[in-house]
């Protein structure tokens, strides 16, 4: 591996450096990636890159990614979504391979590649649609709300393929084909039911035990295991290992744990996903594409027209209003990271040949970039379609109020108890996070949604989108742990409003200088409540108590002449 240690660092200051450009420019991190396969690989002037041993990382990448989606789509989830979203993402992937194989098929693309063609145009991006929706405060419309949960259904409805190309590759006759298909599902549904029946009898307990050791390294050890012996159970009946990955995601979805699984996961995930996206720039030869320049400007075209129109359409259908059809459309026409990964894939099980594969590959990061553009001004292109007056790039007022407005609770204890029980009293939803077992099992009995979690990692707060709270409130004992996470919540999240328990008046004053606008020291508060009591006894009118007593706050808890 040493040999190898100088094209490593050159790997991370190259993609350093992109990255940063990237967001600074406000461009999806993916591309920056890719692109920093281009420049440091084999088919660009330059210093190359080959290191057999990140190929290999790089194809985690995919299985934590379909990990983390797993984790978003357990099966009662599924089951909740499956009239409206379920339908329309099902159909548009369905309608669009169908369509775009056909047309391919049609051009003398044999079946097997016209196939994965149209599977592959099928996928959009779901970070480029989030990313782009959150920066023009669109992802709380009603067409941003539709479009990204259909791009993410996409991700799952993308699985079957995970299953089929590898076997398009390894078989020729049709009847052999069928039976290879048939055999592969097969396998599929036993995988299914072997991580279903172990999550459901070994992972809950596994992780149940490992929360009441409190050691994060340790619960993030487990969850790489899991992801990890998953894939490798479906790699070993001969299917792919992203599918693996998918399963232990979905199973874990359904626990107390989820949130927490999520955060652990992504550092990982990113990183390796980063690795994976420069593989695929690296498979790009720029070279290639002169002769090939038609076809792929004709496949991105082809890809954006398909999606646009067939999801307009199905959107139409279920009674959404014309401008909000298109704009759903156009969100869905920008090109998929995961149809990279399907081309991968795909060239790896020598369904695409080297031509099929740039063509694909150029055809698919033409439309992201292309794509890009079109959600960036969607409201005025779908404006133009329909002769209407531009629509507002932000939600509406209706819609915002849709948007559910949550309060987050740090810490299910004495005190968090009786703030979600108050809340949930008042029909204000409410989500809690703790890192005791027997605190979680509590608010199960509750009735308040209490998950495993560590309210202080900024990995947790950015997957429960804490940007989206209406209210934040630490009421964990540890000082320390709630100052470190009022810091990174004032300095990344600083809409969002934080109220705090403290133990005396010191630490009060910590957590107000780390931003909290309320910060209330729990002895002396029941210091008050006693004397509130008492002058009651002592028939002092309610009001002058109320007044003492607030006047003793305002003045940071000093007695008032």
């Amino acid at each position: 591996m040493m040999e190898h240690f100088a094209s490593i660092l050159l790997l991370l200051s190259v993609a350093m450096a992109v990255v940063l450009t990237f967001q600074r420019l406000r461009v999806p991190t993916s591309l920056g990636y890719l692109l920093v396969g281009v420049i440091l690989g084999p088919h660009t002037l330059g210093p190359t890159v080959t290191v057999p041993e990140l190929e290999t990382l790089a194809e985690f990448g995919v299985v934590f990614l379909m990990f983390t989606i797993g984790l978003n789509f357990s099966l009662p989830q599924l089951q909740a979504l499956r009239h409206q979203v379920l339908g329309l993402g099902t159909g548009q992937v369905a309608f669009t391979t169908l369509l775009v194989g056909i047309i391919v098929w049609l051009s003398g693309v044999s079946a097997a590649p016209a196939f994965v063609f149209g599977a592959v145009f099928a996928q959009s991006s779901t970070s480029i649609i989030a990313s782009l929706l959150g920066e023009q405060g669109e992802d709380n419309a009603k067409h941003g709300r539709l479009g990204l949960a259909m791009s993410v259904f996409q991700d799952v409805t993308a699985v079957p393929f995970l299953v089929i190309i590898p076997v398009l590759g390894a078989s020729v006759a049709a009847n052999v084909l069928a039976g290879a298909l048939g055999w592969a599902l097969a396998k599929a549904v036993l995988a299914f039911a072997l991580v279903f029946i172990a999550g459901r009898w070994l992972l809950h307990p596994l992780f149940h035990f490992i929360a009441r050791r409190r050691s994060l390294e340790m619960f993030t050890l487990a969850v790489l295991l899991v992801a990890l012996v998953a894939a490798w159970t479906t790699n070993s009946l001969g299917l792919s290992l992203a599918f693996g990955g998918f399963l232990a995601g979905m199973i874990l979805g359904e626990t107390e744990f989820r949130h927490q699984v999520e955060s652990s996961i992504r550092p990982f995930r990113d990183v390796l996903l980063g690795l994976f996206f420069i593989g695929i720039g690296m498979r790009f030869d720029p070279a290639a594409v002169p002769p090939i320049w038609h076809w792929a400007i004709l496949g991105a075209l082809l890809i954006m027209a398909t999606k646009m129109l067939i999801v307009a359409a199905m959107v139409r259908r279920i009674g959404v209003a014309l401008q909000d059809a298109w704009r759903t459309g156009i969100l869905l026409s920008v090109g998929g990271e995961f149809g990279l990964a399907l081309v991968a894939i795909a060239l790896d099980s020598k369904v695409f040949d080297l031509r099929q594969g740039q063509v694909a590959i150029t055809s698919v990061l033409l439309a992201m970039v292309l794509g890009a553009v079109l959600v960036r001004f969607n409201g005025a292109i779908a404006s133009r379609l329909v002769k209407a007056r531009p629509a507002e790039t932000g939600a509406t007022p209706e819609l915002q109020e849709e948007a559910e407005k949550q309060v987050v609770i740090g810490g299910y204890g004495r005190v968090g108890h009786a703030i979600g029980v108050l809340l949930h009293s008042s029909g204000i939803p409410c989500v809690a996070f703790d890192t005791d077992p027997g605190r979680i099992a509590q608010g199960k009995q509750d009735g308040i949604p209490v998950s495993f979690g560590d309210i202080s990692d900024p990995e947790l707060l950015s997957s429960i989108h804490v940007e989206r709270a209406a209210l934040v409130v630490f009421t964990i004992d540890c000082s320390d742990t709630a100052l470190r996470a009022i810091s990174h919540l004032r300095r990344m999240y600083p809409q969002v409003p934080v109220i705090a328990r403290a133990r005396d008046l010191k630490a009060s004053g910590q957590l107000l200088e780390a931003g909290a606008i309320h910060a209330y020291p729990e002895t002396i508060e029941a210091s008050l409540r006693l004397g509130a009591t008492a002058l009651k006894i002592l028939d002092v009118p309610t009001e002058d108590i109320d007044e003492v007593i607030q006047g003793v706050r305002n003045w940071g808890y000093k007695p008032v002449l």
